[in-house]
C-alpha cells in the first residue's frame, strides 16, 4: 500500500513539472522537441518544429512561422513564402491497470464474484481487465519556406512580412527558463 501512494505522488509530481515545448533549438538543454532548419539553397531553406506531448498544434505551427520569420530576418530577406507546409500528429495509446481495481484474487477491492457453471460454484470478475487507455500526441509542423527582398508579393496567400510575423508573434513565445 505505502509503494502505491508513493508512486502515485511521484505521478502527479511529473504531471505538474509537465509544460509543453518552449521555443529554443532541438533538443537544447535535453528538451524532447524544438526548432531545426536546414539551408537548402541560398533562399531557401526546410524548417520544423517538433513538440512534446502537452504542446498544441496551434502552438508547434505558431513556432514554425516565428522560426521562418527569425531565419528570415537573419538572413538579410526581408519576406518569405511557405512551401510544402504540413503539420503530422503521432499519437500513440498507453493502456493501464486501473489503480483503485484489482480483481478478488489478491487486490483492493473484490466483491468475490461468483457463478454456477457446470454444477461448480466459479469465481468470476466482471471488472478483471479494467483498464485506463491514456492517449498522447505529439505535432510535428515542417515546412519549405523561400525567402525574398523587397515588398512583400500581394495576393499570396503563402507571403508573410517576416517582421510583422516576428512583432505579432512575439508575445505568445515562450522561451525556456534558464538554469539557475
Amino acid at each position: 500500500m505505502k509503494k502505491l501512494i508513493v508512486a502515485i505522488a511521484g505521478c502527479l509530481i511529473l504531471a505538474a513539472c509537465a509544460t509543453p515545448t518552449p521555443y529554443a533549438p532541438e533538443g537544447y538543454a535535453g528538451q524532447r522537441g524544438g526548432y531545426a532548419e536546414q539551408r537548402l539553397q541560398a533562399d531557401r531553406w526546410a524548417v520544423s518544429f517538433n513538440g512534446n506531448s502537452v504542446t498544441s498544434r496551434d502552438t508547434v505551427e505558431m513556432y514554425l512561422l516565428y522560426r521562418a520569420a527569425e531565419l528570415t530576418v537573419q538572413s538579410g530577406f526581408d519576406w518569405f513564402i511557405t512551401d510544402q507546409r504540413a503539420t503530422d500528429a503521432d499519437t500513440r495509446y498507453y493502456p493501464t491497470p486501473d489503480p483503485w481495481y484489482r480483481s478478488s484474487y489478491g487486490g483492493f477491492w473484490g466483491p468475490s464474484w461468483r457463478f454456477y457453471r457446470g454444477g461448480l460454484w466459479t469465481p468470476w470478475d466482471p471488472w478483471y481487465s479494467d483498464m485506463d487507455v491514456r492517449q498522447v500526441t505529439r505535432y510535428e509542423a515542417r515546412a519549405e519556406i523561400v525567402m525574398g527582398r523587397g515588398p512583400t508579393p500581394g495576393g499570396d496567400v503563402h507571403a508573410f512580412n517576416a517582421r510583422e510575423v516576428i512583432q505579432n508573434l512575439e508575445p505568445r513565445v515562450t522561451r525556456p527558463v534558464p538554469a539557475a
